[in-house]
């Protein structure tokens, strides 16, 4: 019993030890999905992105070290949400990120107001999280729903593609995306004739292209991401629906998406993104060292993952302290130069602005070298890509 009773005293004091160092250092999470329908859209690669930031930042701020912490929410809010609880109160994470999945994102954001923590959201695209979600301690970096609508369905749109039908992921971000890029068509004479709701993962898309052809739209609109934008858009092939005429849009596509497809299936799909890799000499000196370590070229999310971990960590040095009020409010001053966004700004609602751009994906003949997957048709200034912070809805701001 003695035994017994020393092991759990010398177990408590292991977790007051380990709680007192963590209250000095800073300590950082890495939530997303690692293993399911995104382990390439944000994955492991954006925990070595998040590793990459500390490095270049220097290891410590204040005087002590940062760590950097992940986890696989599999999807789950009920998982995700528990991650975090134990991370907050018991591993003393002081800020989480990346969060891909907006039902996952949702979830945090509101735990991390409860628990007056930081998240900084990067994979999840619904603009309701610096909307009607918003919270002083949350933030929006990389891309939303509204800023793909303005990219991609806009230049559809004025392109001629008038007519809409979507194929939309069933929980909150394949709703947010749809609704976003609906209004855009209908504000801009666009008709959107029908959608189609599809599960998270799914294997099977044929009887969804199916109601997508049959509508006649000349755009279909893939309100989805990951594995199942791809899947969508191996078997639309299969169907024959661009060579009979009607456009396929990748709502969400990214590098990681295009590389899995190849350019053989994904030539002619026009996206936007946030970040390219060979655009200019800052995006190419760290996607070089990125492909070092990872043997790929980054995505916007683990770019912009990149981006929110070395500026939580500049705002905490210039708030000389890692109180939340404190940082989220050198959040939401600093401005943010780094290889993912130059001249970025943090409105008041959480919400990072920066330029967008809108990609074609090339044609094999076209591609020069490995990774050359993308022409740049167009930048989407960022005041016109987001909401303002009135325009969103966000209580914070009124």
């Amino acid at each position: 019993m003695k035994v017994r009773l020393f092991a759990a005293a010398v177990a408590a004091c292991g977790v007051l030890i380990a709680g007192s160092a963590s209250a000095q250092g800073v300590k950082i999470g890495i939530l997303n999905d690692q293993s399911g329908v995104y382990a390439d859209y944000g994955g492991k690669w954006s925990f070595e992105a998040a590793k990459m930031a500390v490095e270049d930042f220097g290891g410590n701020v204040l005087g002590h070290e940062i760590q950097v912490i992940s986890a696989d929410h599999q999807n789950k809010p009920d998982l995700a949400t528990a991650i975090a609880r134990r991370w907050y109160e018991v591993e003393g994470v002081d800020m989480i990120t990346e969060l891909t999945t907006s039902s996952v994102a949702l979830a945090i954001h509101d735990l991390s107001k409860q628990m007056k923590k930081i998240d900084i959201v990067v994979g999840a695209a619904t603009s309701r999280l610096t909307g009607d979600a918003c919270q002083p301690y949350g933030f929006h970096w990389a891309y939303d729903t509204h800023a793909l609508a303005v990219g991609t369905g806009g230049a559809l749109v004025e392109a001629g593609g008038d007519t809409w039908f979507f194929m939309t992921a069933d929980y909150a971000f394949g709703y947010a995306l749809e609704k976003d890029t609906g209004d855009l068509v209908k504000e801009k004479g666009g008709k959107v004739l029908g959608s189609v709701r599809i599960p998270l993962n799914s294997s099977d898309f044929s009887s969804f292209l199916l109601q997508a052809q049959s509508s006649k739209a000349k755009i279909i609109g893939l309100a989805n991401a990951g594995l199942d934008t791809t899947n969508s858009i191996k078997q639309a092939a299969e169907f024959g629906i661009v060579k009979g005429g009607q456009k396929l849009a990748g709502l969400l596509l990214t590098l990681a998406e295009v590389h899995g497809l190849g350019l053989e299936a994904a030539q002619g799909l026009v996206l936007t993104e946030g970040y390219y890799w060979d655009r200019d000499d800052n995006s190419r000196e760290f996607a070089n060292r990125f492909f070092k370590r990872t043997g790929r070229m980054p995505n916007m999310i683990q770019a912009g993952t990149y981006s929110a971990t070395l500026q939580y960590l500049k705002a905490v040095k210039a708030a000389g302290t890692k109180d939340t009020e404190a940082v989220a409010n050198k959040l939401k001053e600093l401005p943010v130069n780094d290889q993912f966004a130059k001249g970025g700004k943090v409105l008041p609602n959480g919400r990072m602005v920066h330029d967008l751009y809108l990609f074609e994906v090339k044609k094999p003949s076209e591609s020069k070298k490995p990774w050359d997957y993308y022409k740049q048709l167009a930048v989407v200034p960022g005041d016109k890509a987001f909401f303002t912070a009135k325009e969103s809805g966000c209580p914070l701001t009124k």
